[in-house]
């Protein structure tokens, strides 16, 4: 009986001490061929102005895959997470989604210091069908062009350009770490950057903490380029 006891202990022990596993994402829910794909954890700013401010990541399936399936992992309940899908039907892989899949997050709460969110797609094979007919028929007027960069401590840049043949019309980035868990305050607010806009360019200046030394820092640069004229 005293064995047992010591045996329960022991156990109850190494419950304790074990981590806390992350819930199981749904991304490849339902999906019978399906590779996962997860992002870091990106860091949305706070602000009570109206509209409240939003941070955009961008994911990629592997080639030849389209997404198929959306999850993500957030660090407050408060947070306001959606995706950036084309108008078409039926609302399928290859139709509404293609291989690279936009992320939109806001901080709608009032308390917290550093929310971030995780992205997750669930990718599989092949495309997918065609498109309702309408009065004008609605397609890709603007590209996305992403630079994704390594943030080492100090000073660094990242910038990304339209073609010479598109114009900029939206730019943004975001900061994200590859890590197990939700960022800290501190690590949050250990990197920062100073966005300019020049005629096509995109460019942001970085400067970061020696903090970021013992993690995997990223920053992305977006640039939203209109190919009409």
């Amino acid at each position: 009986m005293k064995r047992l006891l010591v045996l329960a202990a022991v156990v109850a022990g190494f419950a304790v001490a074990a981590p806390a596993p992350a819930f199981a994402t749904d991304e490849c829910r339902g999906l019978q061929q399906c590779v996962s794909v997860h992002g870091p954890w990106v860091v949305i700013p706070t602000g009570s102005s109206v509209p409240r401010p939003r941070v955009e990541w961008r994911l990629l399936c592997p080639r030849r895959y389209v997404a198929a399936g959306l999850d993500a992992e957030l660090s407050d309940r408060a947070i306001d997470v959606g995706f950036l899908g084309l108008v078409g039907a039926p609302v399928t892989p290859g139709v509404s989604t293609s291989r690279a899949i936009v992320f939109y997050a806001s901080y709608v709460g009032a308390t917290a210091r550093a929310p971030s969110f995780r992205p997750h797609v669930g990718c599989m094979p092949g495309g997918g069908g065609g498109r309702l007919p309408t009065v004008f028929k609605p397609g890709r007027p603007t590209v996305r062009r992403v630079a994704q960069n390594e943030v080492p401590p100090g000073r660094s840049a990242a910038a990304k350009s339209c073609t010479r043949r598109e114009t900029l019309v939206g730019a943004s980035h975001a900061f994200g770490f590859f890590m197990r868990g939700a960022p800290s305050a501190s690590l949050v607010e250990s990197v920062g950057g100073v966005q300019r806009v020049n005629g096509r360019r995109v460019s942001l200046l970085v400067t970061a903490d020696v903090e970021v030394a013992a993690v995997q820092a990223v920053v992305q640069v977006h640039a939203i380029c209109s190919r009409v004229r």
